[in-house]
């Protein structure tokens, strides 16, 4: 058998790290891309020796050191953490391993990130130590469930890391709190817990910190004996045995912990004959209640049908921006299916995930008019979601809702009309593509970006849109871009960096890895969209359908490959003609920052749009994008690794490639759009 040069070299660097203790395992690590090395005896490494012989000797204080060394491009960030039961001397033996085994395990690489069971250590050629990003990097668990009420002991492992967390956060200058739950069972009598954060967060940042990894933890190990979750910043873990050594800071009685009622069971004894009979008389009159509650629904909806519709008045004013009155939104049925010749054929403007789009006409402008398929289980709060949110946004570079009706079965959302339609029918048009110029194509690029914008950080809600694609870009009359399809979207606090959801839902090639792997999502999953659909636009191809071609295995591996070979004019769509090719250059240099790998290395939508508008602003160089597959044949850059170990204390190192197996990794549900 043939093995690649690259897989022999990756053995040799595995055979020549020194063994590790047992009672320390190497968790994983996280090595920074193969074309932005450094060489032997440089300034970089040089800056890397000095910074962490400065960090190692600093952590002895309370575990936990952070720092910078030189100036850009040899600039290295550098993070270590010990765990808070750790002594001075262990923990700085066990940097000092980490460090070693991150400069073989890592070699010449200018980001690396080492896990271990006591310690981690992190260093970078790009500044995150003023970053409260934790993106999660490490998930292990038991395979050993809980057999006996595994619900309530769930409920009694996240009061526990509650209640630490609120401990290390507001107690602890360390950001450290030990837990223990006792009285749960004779089979666990005491449930352990351990979480902890980086010293320089202050307590609210280390509870957000936290609570984030609490939120995800049902997605990951439900009734599991233990568990952890770990990322730079913050972590957690808990088992049914002492994994830990001191005193707990926190205690819980888990007899103390509430739980669901009870059923009611019927009662004996000499008592139970009065029991009994409150029982029967109480079994009797809920279903007559019922009864007669559900004959008052009949009859007042029979007497609702008979009476006439209510003449609604379209009252919205195509030239107002006042769409916030109820009344303005409020829209007939017959008026709709006179304005769409009844949802005539001829009329339909394209089908997407949940239903077909209409043009209608009406005496004061034209309209588009979503049909939701009354066979779509999801249709109707898709609507109320995308109603309650654009009804609210307004902003030029987002579609306008007019209205919506909710008659006979139908659900209908009114928008304004647009005459050229999505994006996607220009790039994957060959005849209308040529319709693009650059200049229209960076207009469109702009207006996106500041549509955007708006969303995440200028609007009176923050809203992240989740499914940024071409199709979703509606163009007026004089090509102005508007973001549409808020279905999906989900609104944050002002103060809320991130989520998780158990479904994850969008549009397979423009979703961020965090969100498709793992679900977690934020305004940094929406950038990694934009970047993707940015490459789009330069290169009028498609990602999904990029496999049709021979140039590459994805668009993502297309641009890196010609960004890394100094052939960026091949990436330059066919059709654009005497286009600057400088601007070019730099909106791929952007697209490439906005699908790094990492969401901390992703700028936001302000800086992105300043970005754009400035030809004199530096831009870092980018890492290899996620999902990057080279003609080499190297691996895909997967963005987590998920290991199943039989208890979570003793993780075993990922391969060299990263590559996670069938069996180990969690089940997401994609719906197609």
């Amino acid at each position: 058998m043939y093995f690649p040069l690259s897989i022999i070299l990756c053995l040799l660097l595995h055979l020549s790290v020194p063994a590790l203790s047992d009672s320390n395992p190497l968790l994983n690590k996280f090595c920074g891309g193969d074309n932005n090395n450094y060489s032997d005896n440089s300034t970089y490494q040089s800056n890397i020796n000095q910074l962490f012989s400065s960090l190692i000797t600093n952590s002895t204080t309370n575990g936990f050191a952070a720092g910078t060394v030189g100036t850009v491009p040899n600039l290295v960030s550098g993070l270590v953490l010990c765990r808070g039961d750790t002594n001075s001397s262990f923990c700085s033996s066990c940097l000092s391993t980490a460090l070693e085994n991150a400069l073989q395990l890592c070699p010449y690489n200018r980001a690396a990130t080492i896990y271990y069971d006591y310690c981690l250590l992190k260093f970078s050629n790009q500044q995150f130590i003023s970053s409260t990003d934790n993106p999660l990097q490490i998930i292990n668990y038991s395979t050993a469930n809980v057999t006996s009420n595994p619900v309530r002991f769930d409920q009694i492992v996240a009061d526990l890391i509650s209640n630490a967390s609120a401990w290390a956060s507001y107690n602890s200058t360390r950001r450290f709190a030990i837990a223990e739950a006792t009285n749960f069972s004779q089979q666990y009598p005491v449930i352990y817990g351990l979480v902890q954060c980086t010293a320089d967060f202050t307590g609210s940042e280390c509870q957000s910190c936290l609570q984030t990894l609490i939120d995800a933890k049902p997605l990951y190990f439900q009734g599991s004996e233990g568990g952890r979750l770990m990322g730079v910043r913050c972590n957690f873990r808990y088992e049914v045995y002492t994994f830990y050594s001191g005193q707990p800071t926190v205690k819980l009685d888990a007899t103390a912990v509430a739980v669901p009622p009870a059923p009611l069971l019927e009662p004996t004894g000499s008592s139970g004959k009065k029991a009994r009979t409150t029982v029967i008389a109480i079994a009797v009159a809920i279903p007559a209640f019922i009864v007669c509650l559900l004959a008052s629904i009949f009859g007042f909806c029979i007497w609702k049908k008979k009476r006439p519709f209510r003449k609604v008045l379209v009252k919205y004013n195509f030239e107002s921006d006042d769409i916030g009155g109820a009344d303005s939104l409020l829209l007939d049925l017959s008026t709709l299916k006179t304005a769409t010749n009844n949802f005539n054929e001829s009329n339909k403007l394209g089908e997407g995930g949940f239903g077909a789009v209409y043009k209608g006409s009406l005496p004061n402008g034209d309209i588009a008019v979503k049909r939701l398929s009354q066979s779509s289980g999801q249709g109707l709060g898709e609507l109320k979601n995308e109603l309650v949110l654009v009804a609210k946004l307004q902003h030029k570079n987002l579609v306008r809702v007019l209205g919506v009706c909710l008659e006979e079965q139908e659900k209908l959302l009114v928008y304004e009309y647009l005459p050229n339609r999505s994006l996607d029918t220009f790039l994957l048009n060959p005849e209308k593509k040529a319709e693009l110029n650059w200049r229209r194509r960076s207009t469109i690029i702009n207006g996106v970006a500041r549509g955007l914008q708006y969303l995440h950080e200028d609007s009176q809600l923050r809203i992240i849109h989740r499914d940024l694609k071409a199709s979703n870009i509606l163009l007026d009359a004089d090509m102005t871009p508007k973001i549409s399809d808020f279905g999906l979207a989900r609104l944050f606090s002002v103060d809320q960096t991130v989520d998780v959801t158990k479904q994850v839902v969008g549009t397979f090639g423009y979703m961020a890895p965090e969100y498709a792997m793992h679900g977690l999502y934020s305004i940094k999953s929406d950038v990694f969209s934009f970047g993707i659909l940015l490459l789009e636009i330069i290169t009028g191809k498609r990602n999904n359908g990029f496999w049709e071609s021979n140039e590459a295995e994805d668009l993502l591996s297309f641009a890196w490959e010609n960004w890394t070979a100094g052939t960026v004019p091949q990436l330059v769509d066919p059709t654009l003609q005497h286009c600057p090719l400088n601007e070019i250059v730099r909106c791929v240099h952007i697209a490439l920052l906005c699908v790094q790998d990492n969401p901390a290395d992703r700028p936001k939508m302000s800086e992105v749009v300043i970005m754009l508008s400035s030809n004199t602003m530096s831009l870092k160089a980018p890492f290899r994008p996620p999902f990057c597959i080279t003609n080499a044949g190297s691996e895909s850059n997967l963005y987590l690794q998920v290991n199943h170990n039989q208890g979570s204390g003793s993780s075993r190192p990922s391969d060299m490639s990263g590559h996670v197996s069938q069996n180990e990794v969690s089940i997401t549900e994609l719906d197609a759009r």
